[in-house]
């Protein structure tokens, strides 16, 4: 039987009363046990959703991709990251297709709005369509397409849980979160194949990637770029920009994971409800009681007015 009880993570106290609250896990780990922990989850499983990006990205190195295209940092950064589509990241995106000899058609990841609020009201006013580079997962994408492209694989379903290239992934991911049973897998948001396990495994697979040297391009690149990791207003960005050890990542389903990369120690924060708000003060505030990092945060709750009328507490 898995038992799977989360505890309440984030409140909102309005004068004096409860009235928003958000459930979850946390958890503080190392490579050879957790630390501290928030919720119990045992041994249930969840999908890592766009976390998984700088683990799928693990096999970019292992296969010399960054060498065969003469990859620079920051384009490193954009096949891990969820990027908000700004302009810098479509430049980037981009530059990485030519370096690869692919086109936009190729891509299967399909067409969303810009992340950027941004960038999103300038396209509006100037009757702009977003593209396929738009999608936050574009370069995700387009690293898997050089990844075909270097072993002469099919590029029409490179998306399908049977291509070579998924069935490696999936064994890249499997093996850095040290996975030693089969668990459910789905199709993510942009199409690629998406895979569940234990929180505990998810902390493993981020220390083991981003705490070795084998991986050391990837490491550097979120370090060396957090707005190209994530962008305008992104909770992962603003964790780099505020630290010089941690890397971090978001991913759909009230996940964060941040790795510091001095202590070699792991914080996950998963939200139940998914309210990304509530996750990044509990991200922020975990961080702060940490002493990893002290990022600023305003948790008043005011009237239109600015009255402050409550305020937002958290557990961790």
């Amino acid at each position: 039987m898995i038992f799977n009880s989360p505890d309440t993570l984030v409140k909102y106290i309005r004068d004096g009363l409860v009235e928003e609250q958000h459930f979850g896990y946390a958890i503080v780990q190392n490579k050879v046990h957790i630390i501290e922990r928030a919720g119990e989850s045992g041994n249930y499983p969840f999908y890592l959703r766009s976390c998984a990006k700088p683990l799928q990205a693990a096999l970019m190195i292992d296969f010399g991709m960054d060498v065969a295209f003469d990859l620079e940092s920051e384009e490193i950064a954009l096949c891990c990251a969820s990027h908000a589509g700004e302009p810098c990241h479509i430049e980037i995106a981009k530059r990485l297709m030519k370096k690869i000899g692919i086109s936009e058609d190729k891509l299967l990841c399909g067409i969303h709005e810009p992340l950027s609020k941004t960038e999103r009201d300038r396209m509006l006013i100037n009757n702009e369509k977003p593209t396929v580079l738009h999608n936050n997962c574009s370069g995700k994408h387009i690293m898997m397409l050089g990844l075909c492209a270097m072993h002469g694989w099919n590029t029409a379903d490179y998306n399908h849980p049977t291509h070579p290239l998924q069935r490696l992934i999936k064994e890249k991911i499997y093996d850095l979160c040290e996975l030693r049973k089969e668990y459910p897998e789905t199709t993510d948001g942009c199409g690629v194949p998406i895979y569940a396990m234990p929180l505990e495994n998810m902390c493993k697979g981020y220390l083991n990637l981003f705490c070795s040297d084998d991986y050391k391009k990837i490491r550097e690149a979120f370090l060396n770029n957090p707005h190209i990791i994530g962008g305008e207003d992104r909770t992962d960005t603003k964790i780099i920009e505020n630290s010089t050890n941690l890397v971090a990542k978001v991913g759909a389903g009230g996940l964060c994971i941040v790795v510091n990369t001095e202590t070699e120690e792991c914080l996950l924060v998963k939200i139940s409800d998914c309210d990304m708000k509530a996750r990044e003060i509990a991200v922020f505030d975990a961080l702060r009681n940490l002493r990893w990092a002290d990022i600023p945060t305003d948790k008043t709750i005011k009237t239109l007015h600015g009255q402050i009328v409550g305020e937002i507490v958290t557990t961790l």
